[in-house]
């Protein structure tokens, strides 16, 4: 399986960039891993990078992809415990996280709070995953549409995360199948929220090359933020070459 992929990150007009990003490839898979700390907790910008190094070394461990999804997101969310309690930081160590496995037949996408991964195919979104988040709560309940999200008053209300208080930490696992020309992105919602899907889809199809579709991205979200308020804003581009 031929991959290409290219990293983007930015601390947007904060001080601390909460966001992490990382990958690791094995023989027959890779494994792309994006957290997004949780800033209102303190020490989110150590929670994501926890995490995301927690679980990048995990997958080294595993003998297979089944064996790794099995339990990770139980093994993370048990390591931050842990850190919380060595560091005394009483439960405000806290993260999202997104974690997408590549094989040469199937793509496996684990996430938990409103970090995404978007699955496209002919210039088209097949797939994303669903945020952990008040607003995605009240789409499916038919209170607010899936375009209102991005500018509902309760957008950065994360329902779940790593390093809260639930035991077990509820989360989502999709089985997609993938061919060639695939392409996958995984993103904050800092870098998701002032971008559409159909500014996504068109950048996609105008782009040959990763790093231009990421890079003309992360232009359009920085020209469409309010610079003045500006979230970390954090993305890993994948496209299945063969």
């Amino acid at each position: 399986m031929k991959l290409e992929y290219d990293c983007f990150t930015d601390k947007g007009s904060r001080p601390v960039n909460e966001d992490f990003a990382d990958f690791v490839n094995k023989t027959k898979s890779s494994c792309f891993i994006l957290c997004d700390g949780l800033g209102g907790h303190g020490m989110g910008d150590k929670a994501s990078r926890f995490a995301v190094s927690f679980i990048r070394e995990y997958f080294l461990l595993c003998r297979s992809t089944d064996e790794f999804a099995a339990d990770v997101i139980e093994k993370t969310q048990n390591a931050i415990h842990a850190r919380q309690q060595q560091l005394g930081l009483n439960g405000k160590m806290k993260t999202t996280g997104v974690i997408l496995v590549l094989e040469p037949d199937r793509a496996l996408c684990l996430h938990v709070g409103d970090s995404r991964i978007y699955h496209f195919r002919d210039a088209a979104v097949r797939f994303r995953t669903r945020d952990h988040s008040i607003p995605q709560m009240l789409v499916m309940t038919g209170e607010i549409s899936e375009d209102e999200i991005r500018n509902h008053p309760d957008r950065n209300k994360v329902l779940r995360a790593f390093g809260d208080d639930h035991d077990p930490l509820k989360y989502d696992r999709t089985e997609l199948p993938v061919k060639a020309g695939d392409s996958f992105l995984l993103c904050s919602d800092g870098f998701w929220e002032p971008i559409t899907e159909q500014e996504m889809t068109t950048l996609l199809a105008q782009s040959d090359s990763v790093k231009k579709w990421l890079r003309g991205m992360a232009k359009l979200v920085s020209s469409n933020s309010d610079g003045k308020n500006m979230d970390n804003y954090t993305a890993i581009a994948v496209k299945i070459k063969g």
